[in-house]
């Protein structure tokens, strides 16, 4: 427990840091958080880093992670649309040339893990550009991670009932509903901070969605590690597991807010 909280406590901080500098440096941060996250997925779907197939993959993750049109808009940088056609016809080359060594099997996870990443991450960075930012970017975070420390001190006074067992044994449907209202406190409270850029009513949307969210992309995870017979995804952080068990939750809920138009463009 003691070296959970001191790494927690090292990672948070150093996080925050990195978040508040914002712009290259918060980027960077991001893309090396998102290449050992898809190196964590590789290595849970039987894939090594050298593997032709790996190396597209990570070079997937490379483009499309970070947001580059925003950070330097002079760079001729092409659709993303196009990319990902590109990304699939690599992966499908390689089952090719491999003469099938490299099953579609294998490339198939291989891709759907460079979206489900490399999306997830883009946000992340893409929040932290906007005008007004690092506001943006802290009411999701804040949000994120209260919805956990509510889940689980309401789990433990008053979880009865079981949310999900299959998918994650000890998770109550009580501490999911406490997630949720501390998350919404939490939402409020940014509202109060700012009340011209979140309004209440605002607040209490995001601060919903972004809860049920985050405990979904908990499940996901949790979901794809029961079928793999792990407990962790790594061991990068002692006492917390890997990059993918740290940020399952950020990955779903920052693409999500902009696909429902959440947050200001």
């Amino acid at each position: 427990m003691q070296q959970r909280i001191i790494t927690g406590l090292f990672a948070a901080g150093f996080f925050l840091s990195m978040l508040v500098a914002g712009d290259a440096l918060f980027a960077l941060l991001i893309l090396v958080l998102a290449l050992i996250a898809y190196y964590e997925f590789m290595r849970l779907n039987g894939a090594k880093a050298w593997e032709p197939s790996s190396v597209v993959g990570f070079a997937g993750i490379m483009f499309l992670s970070v947001p580059w049109k925003q950070l330097a808009a002079d760079l001729p940088v092409p659709p993303h649309t196009s990319v990902v056609w590109l990304l699939m016809f690599l992966f499908f080359a390689i089952t090719v040339f491999s003469e099938n060594r490299t099953s579609i099997d294998k490339i198939a996870l291989q891709f759907i893990g460079v979206i489900y990443i490399g999306v997830g991450f883009h946000y992340m960075i893409y929040t932290r550009l906007l005008d007004n930012g690092l506001y943006w970017t802290l009411l999701l975070f804040g949000c994120i991670w209260l919805t956990d420390a509510g889940a689980y001190f309401a789990g433990r006074a008053f979880g009865k009932h079981l949310l999900w067992p299959s998918i994650s044994p000890k998770k109550t449907i009580e501490g999911a509903v406490g997630g949720v209202v501390v998350s919404v406190a939490t939402a409020l409270a940014f509202s109060l901070i700012d009340p011209g850029a979140l309004s209440v009513n605002e607040a209490v949307v995001i601060g919903v969605i972004v809860s049920a969210l985050g405990q979904l992309g908990d499940l996901i995870q949790s979901a794809y590690k029961r079928i793999r017979g792990i407990k962790d995804t790594g061991n990068i952080l002692p006492g917390h597991g890997g990059i993918l068990d740290r940020t399952d939750s950020w990955i779903i809920v920052f693409p999500f807010v902009h696909l429902l138009g959440l947050l200001p463009n």
